[in-house]
């Protein structure tokens, strides 16, 4: 595959995005500010401005970036588990076992979520970012339920079962695994909460044995 060699100033860019990202996630967007991303990056104002107009347009390109990252993730994810088998249970399942061998290959604990960071302190964006941000979460929903759709057409759900839950479950098992595992310093739960879905969603589509 190959690699796509950036400019100057896409380098410069992208170097700004990932100071904000890493800053955002140890410490909140409203304390992260434009005067340390120039310093680190060893940049003028002037050079932050060429990039960005403003603290809310870095905030769009740093969302921008992390859903379309997820995204490809996501797509990737299912793209190769669906080369594997033609059954669509085994390939959601498949593709969960990847996610979760990539997690817990992670040499630390995960730095944190910029969509969860953005949902706490949605009151410091503007309408645009926070409709952005829930365009994402609602981007990763529509993903896996089209996932489960096809599961559903060859395997019907247990009674009581919601796709959109359990498609919604995804960002919860995600999001509460970080928090579990750098509460507790250990990088393995993460991976272990989504092989816990995966094993919830084998028992969502199993057939009930009549006894």
């Amino acid at each position: 595959m190959s690699v796509k060699v950036l400019s100057k100033g896409e380098a410069t860019r992208e170097r700004l995005l990932d100071l904000a990202e890493e800053a955002v996630l140890q410490k909140g967007f409203g304390a992260t500010t434009i005067e340390e991303l120039i310093a680190q990056a060893g940049i003028t104002k002037s050079g932050f401005f060429y990039h960005f107009r403003d603290k809310n347009d870095l905030a769009q390109a740093l969302l921008r970036r992390y859903i379309g990252r997820h995204n490809d993730l996501f797509d990737d994810m299912f793209k190769r588990s669906n080369e594997l088998t033609d059954d669509p249970l085994q390939s959601f399942l498949i593709g969960l076992k990847f996610f979760a061998d990539m997690l817990g290959e992670l040499p630390k604990t995960h730095p944190g979520c910029i969509v969860a960071a953005f949902c706490y302190q949605d009151q410091q964006f503007s309408r645009d970012v926070r409709a952005l941000n829930a365009d994402g979460i609602r981007g990763w929903r529509t993903r896996v339920r089209v996932q489960l759709d096809k599961i559903a057409d060859k395997y019907p759900p247990r009674p009581g079962v919601d796709l959109d839950v359990l498609a919604d479950m995804v960002t919860a098992i995600v999001e509460g695994g970080i928090i579990l595992s750098r509460t507790f310093d250990d990088n393995r739960m993460l991976s272990r909460q989504v092989m816990a879905y995966r094993n919830y969603v084998k028992l969502a589509f199993e057939p009930e044995i009549t006894r």
